[in-house]
């Protein structure tokens, strides 16, 4: 992945994670690495965000179930159960995702965690109202065009009260601190390929004022975050109903 690339649009290559015939080894290390740039990049905050704003405008329950697709190793939802317990919310979590190695690292990282239960599926064969809320962390900037507008639409299908997005502000620091910190922590193709590639496809303000035109929601709501993220809110039609 060059250092030096334009950051106008939105880069349109394959991460190598959206090649479903690689994996192993090398997968399973990358998702061990992605943990640790998570760590180091404040990923979480984001998604407890968005959560905790939808949480409010469905009156606060005291029972939330969130679905997590593309969920990877779902590490990011640790701060969700810490959350949870501050809050006193009865909160369970499923965590979706198509590749088995995701799966494996999700299992053993929640391995002792009854709220949270791994499930690999496509987001296009769940059924309607699946779960309270549905969040994708890193997950959207891997679609583009009448892809991202489907899957968005995918995902307020499959939740009951709405979305929450995590993604990545398209940034020339945010690509520069990420090219530079994959080549310190890792080796792994994966990380040193997408992770600086991640950025490239990631968002601005205005690839999501876009977005919600295409969508036509107009209670969509995006707000800049640290590092250098962004925090989604998409309510769905049930969240009119209750407000």
């Amino acid at each position: 992945m060059p250092f030096f690339r334009t950051l106008s649009i939105r880069a349109r290559e394959d991460e190598l994670m959206d090649d479903f015939s690689m994996g192993g080894d090398d997968l399973r290390e990358a998702l061990k690495h992605l943990r640790r740039l998570n760590k180091i990049f404040a990923a979480p905050g984001p998604t407890l965000f968005g959560v905790e704003k939808l949480w409010k405008e469905i009156g606060c329950p005291d029972e939330l179930h969130i679905m997590d697709v593309g969920a990877g190793s779902g590490d990011v939802n640790e701060k969700l159960l810490r959350w949870s317990d501050k809050k006193g919310v009865k909160l369970h979590i499923t965590l979706i995702d198509m590749t088995e190695e995701a799966c494996v690292e999700a299992r053993r990282l929640f391995q002792n965690e009854p709220r949270v239960i791994v499930q690999r599926a496509d987001v296009m064969d769940l059924p309607d109202g699946s779960a309270d809320i549905v969040t994708g962390s890193q997950f959207v900037h891997h679609f583009d065009g009448q892809q991202l507008i489907d899957i968005v639409s995918q995902m307020l299908r499959i939740s009951r009260y709405g979305v929450v997005i995590n993604d990545i502000h398209r940034h020339p620091v945010s690509y520069t601190a990420v090219w530079i910190t994959t080549r310190l922590i890792s080796r792994n193709r994966y990380i040193r390929h997408d992770g600086p590639l991640s950025v490239a496809k990631g968002f601005t303000g205005k690839d999501w004022q876009e977005l919600k035109q295409k969508l036509n929601h107009h209670t969509m709501s995006y707000s800049w975050k640290p590092l250098f993220r962004y925090s989604v809110v998409i309510p769905n039609d049930a969240v009119k109903t209750l407000s």
